[in-house]
């Protein structure tokens, strides 16, 4: 399945949330979907959990 028609259902699932239980739906749904993105990034491994919790001090230049 390509990023678009992904991209294309999470669009009409996040409309249907706004039309039919109004903004706090939306909100709830578009936050779900971004951790289940996240979740789904590290899973593939495309993520580590040192990106999320490095310290300012531990950057790379």
């Amino acid at each position: 399945m390509s990023i678009a028609v992904v991209g294309m259902i999470a669009g009409m699932a996040l409309g249907f949330a706004g039309y039919f239980g109004g903004f706090g739906a939306f909100l709830l749904v578009a936050a779900l979907g971004a951790l289940g993105f996240v979740i789904g990034r590290f899973l593939e491994g495309d993520l580590d959990p040192g990106d999320f919790f490095r310290t300012r001090d531990n950057r790379r230049r």
